[in-house]
């Protein structure tokens, strides 16, 4: 406020707010949420899409000394009602859209006392609240500021604890990576109650820079912001980013703003890369982290003394994990905790340590200890790396194929597949098989229009993977692939089709 404060800084569809204006939302939201009882450490839920409304949570409830907890708005109503009651949530704050889940969700979740509709009670409680500036020196930046639960793709939800000082060490972190800051305009195109969308919002407000909100993702309303606030920065996962490269109306809109696009949330490819800096010349890079990491371990962008030898090395290096940002310490491990060669070709689990770790799962302690050796967190992520400490993901620990003893890549394969240019997205799990215990499948959806069958799209991989790593499974689906509530595709419903009545591995 004292700073930036004539400065814009959220828009949110026709609103517009300086930080100034902002600032005081979110001292009134504080005031009123103590006014309703709400006491230090006391969970508030939100159920919304992007919003200034949900960003000043972000801020006003951990000046009321609570804690904030976005919840995944695609969750079930089951899914809903185990994380409130498991959270113990004291208040929750929703838009209008999701009243008839909140109309269930209030018979189940009896710790919620308060329920805050966005369109017909939140204005009034914040205009009839008194704003006071928080003694910031007074907090524990100990304490837990901001709950999110995990999306539950690969298991039960779980609820990572940040701490404020893990937060603002994060966006620290993070500032110090980034160059060509003028004038930036940052877009939030990835919902904010995931990793992937909450990791920006306190970077960019310490900036004082502009943030869009884009309260759904659709290709058209992104490439219309854009063009209207000449936006400079976006974060998309794969499958956002191929669905604004397939729109019809790429092309039609001035999106020469751009500066940078990157790619989380799964895995990205050099053709992605490629693809994204034709269309929209800017540069696009991965990064790399979780939920429990705050989220950011490590990022594809440009770094000093690296020399791309040609335009398909840089596209490569690019479509990596990257190097680990300031604050953390990442490694590549075998079981003992042991480095593995820095040579591209031995895998190892991904663990890291430093600033931006989680304070644990919430009432989960077994759970916590299960992935912590120490001060080292274990990512579950299987990757390799080189001298210039780049890391390249090559799996997720419990999706690696082990087929006749060999360990196989599932996102190598779905690499290989998407370089396809009938392929609009695809999939590879671990198929059931009587010979090699299981085998690759992959299900893909074709892009409309097109014809791509099993022995054309058999004959391109065999170009480009070992013969042992072909899919001995094909399907094509006409249908979208089922996806978590920012994009990243359930593998695990996937799998399942396939396993259906049969005795699955057991992975370490």
């Amino acid at each position: 406020m004292d700073v930036f404060g004539h400065h814009t800084g959220i828009v949110s569809g026709s609103q517009s707010f300086t930080y100034a204006e902002f600032g005081e939302r979110c001292q009134r939201l504080a005031a009123a949420l103590s006014g309703l009882g709400v006491e230090p450490g006391d969970r508030v839920a939100y159920i919304s899409f992007n919003n200034h409304q949900l960003m000043e949570g972000y801020y006003g409830v951990v000046q009321a000394r609570a804690i904030v907890m976005p919840l995944n708005v695609r969750l079930s109503l089951q899914e809903m009602t185990g994380i409130l009651n498991h959270a113990g949530a004291r208040v929750v704050i929703y838009e209008n859209d999701f009243a008839p889940i909140v109309a269930e969700l209030k018979t189940s979740c009896g710790s919620v006392r308060d329920w805050i509709s966005v369109e017909d009670s939140y204005e009034e409680l914040l205009a009839a609240a008194t704003p006071r500036r928080a003694d910031i020196f007074s907090y524990d930046e100990l304490s837990i500021a901001e709950l999110f639960y995990t999306s539950g793709s690969t298991g039960t939800p779980k609820g990572v604890m940040l701490s404020h000082r893990t937060l603002y060490l994060h966006a620290v972190d993070i500032v110090s990576g980034f160059r060509d800051l003028e004038n930036m305009v940052d877009l939030h195109t990835i919902p904010l109650f995931h990793a992937n969308g909450w990791g920006r919002p306190q970077m960019s407000t310490m900036l004082g820079k502009k943030q869009v909100m884009v309260r759904r993702f659709e290709p058209s309303l992104v490439f219309r912001l854009i063009a209207e606030h000449a936006a400079t920065h976006m974060c998309l996962v794969p499958t956002m980013a191929n669905a604004l490269l397939n729109h019809p109306e790429l092309g039609q809109h001035d999106l020469s703003s751009l500066r940078q696009i990157m790619i989380g949330g799964a895995a990205s490819s050099p053709e992605l890369i490629q693809r994204l800096e034709a269309a929209f010349h800017c540069t696009a890079c991965a990064g790399y982290g979780m939920t429990e990491t705050a989220p950011v371990l490590t990022t594809s962008a440009p770094k000093d003394g690296i020399a791309y030898a040609t335009e398909t090395d840089r596209y490569r290096r690019q479509a990596m994990a990257g190097w680990a940002v300031p604050g953390v310490e990442v490694r590549v491990v075998d079981a003992n905790l042991e480095d593995v060669p820095r040579d591209m070709t031995s895998i190892g689990e991904i663990v890291a340590r430093g600033d931006h770790i989680m304070d644990g799962y919430y009432k989960e302690p077994e759970q916590t200890a299960n992935v912590m050796s120490g001060a080292w967190i274990h990512t579950g992520d299987m990757a390799v790396w080189d001298e210039e400490g780049y890391f390249l993901i090559v799996d997720r620990k419990k999706e690696i194929i082990i087929s006749g003893g060999e360990n196989i890549s599932s996102i190598e394969i779905e690499k290989a597949i998407f370089a396809h240019s009938s392929v609009l997205e695809c999939a590879v799990v671990a198929a059931p098989d009587e010979k090699w215990g299981e085998v690759p499948a992959a299900i893909v959806v074709r892009k409309p229009g097109a014809d791509l069958t099993e022995e054309e799209l058999l004959a391109f991989l065999g170009e480009r993977l070992g013969r042992f790593k072909l899919p001995r499974v094909i399907r094509f689906s006409e249908d979208a692939l089922p996806k978590t509530g920012t994009g990243k595709i359930r593998k695990n419903i996937l799998r399942e089709s396939f396993w259906a009545g049969k005795a699955k591995r057991v992975q370490g």
